[in-house]
């Protein structure tokens, strides 16, 4: 049954003899699965069409019901929650927003916030609690296989507030926790610009470094879910600290462009795009660390493509050049380098690609909506 549900989630609508051909299921076999999905109500029946030169009985038409339910991706952040309701290809429905107050805001009401962002985001999906499938949640702090948070920086342990209990007793989903830039390497994987791309990596351009790794088309995640953390960057010279590109950039157009405080990211790459002379001194600064950021990362693990993922991702296409002219100073060859595409939807979009692997990995264990 998971085979020809396999085939029919990648496809339109199928014949059995698609099926067949796809499976090496025998017909009978075949037919008897998909009368089976159609009861449970993963898969419908469409009416079957004959060709002018058929002959006998027209041939059976099913297509997996991608309505059959919805899933649930977060990004649970520092400062808001977001939420995407998807259908079961993938297609975003729903999505809200709702701020926080930090962490000095009680764990009670960052909860209540998170709850309050998926109820809109099933209101403006259309579609109540009662058809979710499952939840998928990206947070800043390693996630084990277990989805364990360890507990070895005080950050991490910000984002361990029972979220996992409090939906699932709230709601009755199977909840399911992910590292934010490990998601985002997933989302890449699936339908950004690493889509097709085996070996990867996606790096969040944001506070600071973090990696997303796929390895032969699998997720690394390493013995505690820490894979991709490199916040001992310190120790690497010209690199000196793991803050972010989002970061870099600000703090260094505060020093070297006399900026105001407030300046953006986006701001001074836009102003380096420009022909700004101090901006396109801070994109080289920022070239040089990251260049050799990626140069220990690929001497490692050995990626085909590395993405710079996250919301300034887009502005900083104008690093590519001096990053990629940095790179071959250390490499022969170095990685292909580029932005992301998915905007400040990648996490959310690698929660839903999390939630829609556990449909397919656990179908038979669930209740599709009737």
């Amino acid at each position: 049954m998971g085979a020809v549900l396999a085939v029919m989630r990648r496809s339109t609508a199928v014949t059995g003899t698609d099926l067949i051909e796809a499976t090496g299921l025998a017909r009978a076999t075949v037919i008897a699965v998909c009368d089976d999905l159609i009861n449970a109500g993963w898969v419908r029946e469409l009416p079957a069409q004959r060709t002018a030169v058929q002959k006998g009985r027209p041939a059976r038409v099913f297509e997996f019901d991608a309505r059959a339910g919805v899933v649930v991706g977060l990004d649970f952040g520092v400062a808001k929650a977001t939420a995407l309701v998807a259908d079961l290809r993938g297609a975003v429905l729903g999505k809200a927003t709702e701020s926080f107050g930090g962490f000095v805001e009680p764990v009670a009401k960052r909860l209540a916030t998170i709850d309050r962002a998926i109820r809109a985001a099933l209101a403006a999906a259309g579609v109540g609690a009662e058809a979710v499938l499952v939840a998928g949640i990206g947070i800043a702090a390693p996630v084990d296989r277990n989805g364990n948070i360890p507990h070895s920086q005080r950050f991490w342990e910000h984002f361990d507030i029972g979220i996992r209990e409090e939906l699932r007793g709230r709601h009755g989903w199977p909840v399911l926790l992910g590292n934010d830039a490990d998601l985002a390497s997933m989302a890449e994987h699936w339908m950004g610009v690493g889509a097709g791309v085996d070996d990867l990596a996606v790096m969040l351009a944001g506070e600071r470094i973090g990696f997303g790794l796929i390895e032969s088309g699998r997720l690394l995640r390493g013995a505690s879910g820490r894979a991709g953390e490199v916040g001992q960057l310190d120790l690497v010279e010209g690199v000196g600290t793991p803050d972010g590109i989002a970061h870099l950039a600000r703090a260094l157009a505060v020093t070297d462009m006399a900026a105001p405080k407030d300046v953006t990211a986006e701001a001074v790459f836009s102003a380096a795009a420009r022909g700004d002379a101090a901006a396109g001194q801070v994109l080289e600064r920022i070239a040089r660390r990251m260049a050799r950021v990626i140069a220990l990362l690929a001497t490692f693990t050995d990626p085909e493509l590395v993405v710079i993922g996250g919301a300034v991702a887009q502005s900083a296409a104008v690093l590519l050049g001096p990053l990629g002219d940095e790179l071959a100073k250390f490499m022969p060859t170095p990685p292909r380098v580029a932005v992301s595409t998915l905007g400040d939807a990648i996490v959310t979009l690698g929660a839903v690609r999390l939630a829609l692997d556990y449909v397919e990995q656990n179908v038979l264990e669930l209740v599709p909506l009737r």
